[in-house]
């Protein structure tokens, strides 16, 4: 069926009609995602609702690193650096339109936290734990070749670096990626549909969720064998739903990210460094033309839907930058935009939000209700296979059935069809060259190959029949947007400009100059009511004012 927004009501209607799935997953994160293609994939009959946009949350909020965690080294997490550095290399072979290797500069300063000797070792360590392969092992550097690599660091007491390998990635379009294979697999699928209640069976089992569409308010129910609560930084409101309790909760902890112009911060190679007021470890990574910093971590209770970089967030990440970067000297109206998230994890009682271990746990209720909680990014596939084989071997158990062994290890997610990361940069000038038929320009099709992997010719079929002229939009935008609202369930102007293309973090200057655009286009395509443009475009106003000044008061138009 596609996970087209063309296609909610037949969506919606197959979750009602269903007689029973055999899973129904809360939550539409890379959690949540994760485990529905793993599920899917054995042959299980899956459901998962998401009550926001996919991703909305945690999962296109993070500091955008597929990586193996070096800093938990540090804290003697050694388990979490060694299943998530192996897991990475996963991801990436799975993915390569989404991930990439990213050389990660590291260095020395006197007096700092890390001498060349103890981060060298810690680097060999890591390497080894990590499972990192030989051609992106790290190499020690001297202080000459530190700024060789990066002139803008910090000259005074610099001693030397070290230089390893991190993996970027787009969170929320990695997320969108699993998604759509998932759905490829036989899961079903759908955004804007919040589980309201859990339903129950004569032996107070949980069997099934009540659910309201949260753009027409419509309740339907989804009978279930079990539900998985993957619900991320909503994971004990979604638990309190249910009568059965026990002792663990979460912690939440913010992360914040600024992001600068590389004119004012002409970052040449991503860094990692410690902070001078409290030594922590950040990250500075360009990015599109950007460099963005991050992250804060801090404990955080307030609204999840909606955290905001504060000033004091802000000014913490700037002083990190000057420190470190101090010919940069920037300011805060230098930030073009921020973004903040939730980190859910599991409470720890007397550690500091940077010493909470990453590490996931699955609970279980005895309503039978399935929990999953915490972990990291790079960990989504180990945290679905987890919690899978405790599903396969409950609904087994419980109902004598079987499925096939998890083998997400080697499937590729939606995209991901290229032959390998070895191969995808042939893979995109093969496209390139696919593309002439199309009358396409060499250079859209390299970024239409580069981004959506083997998606792309669906793209090349859009670009080639668009009728964009008349919409406002450049050919890219305009193709990118039919495609989401075909593809991937795409239903309001900040579910594209913000987690489809990440415009608003890293070209916020196009989401200015075209908003208006976006929205005529999206309430032509969708049918929005008047009511709808209007709330959807202020929806939109806001996230901008929201990326730009870290709160929610309007910025001046421009």
């Amino acid at each position: 069926m596609s996970l087209s927004t063309l296609n909610r009501d037949q969506i919606k209607k197959q979750l009602r009609d269903e007689e029973s799935y055999d899973a129904v997953i809360i939550g539409g994160g890379i959690t949540g995602a994760g485990i529905a293609l793993d599920a899917s994939q054995r042959g299980m009959k899956v459901a998962l609702v998401e009550m926001q946009d996919f991703a909305q949350g945690t999962s296109s909020r993070s500091t955008k690193l597929v990586h193996g965690g070096l800093r938990y080294l540090q804290q003697l997490q050694v388990g979490v650096v060694k299943e998530t550095g192996r897991e990475r290399a996963i991801v990436y072979e799975n993915g390569p339109h989404v991930t990439t290797p990213e050389k990660m500069l590291l260095p020395f300063h006197k007096g700092s936290n890390l001498g060349n000797f103890t981060a060298g070792i810690g680097l060999t360590m890591y390497d080894r734990l990590a499972g990192v392969k030989k051609s992106e092992r790290k190499v020690m550097l001297n202080k000459k070749q530190t700024l060789d690599k990066e002139p803008l660091v910090k000259k005074d007491g610099l001693k030397g670096g070290g230089y390893y390998v991190e993996y970027r990635t787009d969170d929320a379009r990695l997320t969108m990626e699993v998604m759509k294979r998932a759905e490829e697999k036989g899961a079903t699928i759908i955004n804007y549909v919040k589980s309201e209640h859990f339903t129950y069976d004569s032996n107070e089992k949980v069997n099934g969720i009540q659910a309201r569409d949260v753009l027409t308010n419509e309740v339907f129910d989804i009978k279930a064998k079990k539900v998985i609560n993957a619900a991320g930084p909503w994971v004990d409101e979604v638990r309190s739903g249910d009568y059965a309790r026990n002792n663990k909760n979460l912690r939440l902890t913010k992360g914040v990210h600024i992001v600068l112009d590389q004119s004012k911060f002409p970052l040449r190679q991503a860094v990692y460094f410690d902070t001078e007021s409290d030594g922590r470890m950040i990250f500075a990574i360009p990015r599109e033309g950007k460099a963005y910093i991050g992250t804060t971590d801090t404990f955080y209770d307030n609204d999840k839907t909606s955290p905001l970089a504060t000033p004091e967030d802000r000014a913490y990440l700037l002083d990190a930058l000057n420190y470190m970067f101090p010919e940069v000297e920037a300011k805060d109206e230098d930030i073009e935009s921020s973004w903040a998230g939730v980190r859910p994890l599991i409470l720890e009682e007397g550690k500091d939000p940077s010493e909470i271990s990453r590490k996931d746990e699955v609970w279980e209720g005895k309503s039978g209700l399935l929990t999953i909680a915490g972990g990291k990014l790079t960990g989504y596939r180990h945290m679905a296979l987890e919690i899978v084989d405790l599903l396969a071997k409950r609904l087994k158990k419980e109902y004598g059935l079987k499925f096939k062994p998890c083998e997400t290890k080697h499937l590729p997610i939606s995209g991901g069809d290229v032959g390998g990361s070895a191969n995808f940069d042939t893979f995109v000038e093969d496209q390139v060259e696919l593309a002439k038929k199309y009358q396409l320009d060499a250079e859209l099709a390299r970024h239409f190959a580069s981004k959506y992997g083997s998606n792309a010719k669906d793209l090349f079929e859009i670009a080639q029949t668009a009728q964009y002229q008349s919409s406002g939009l450049p050919l890219d935008m305009y193709t990118e947007l039919v495609y989401a609202i075909r593809y991937e369930m795409v239903y309001k102007p900040t579910d594209f400009l913000v987690r489809r293309t990440g415009k608003l973090y890293f070209n916020i200057s196009d989401v200015l100059k075209y908003k208006n655009d976006v929205v005529k286009v999206m309430a032509q395509l969708l049918g929005y009511t008047d009511a709808q443009k209007e709330a959807y475009t202020q929806e939109l106003d806001k996230a901008i004012d929201e990326a730009r000044t870290g709160n929610d008061q309007p910025a001046e138009k421009e």
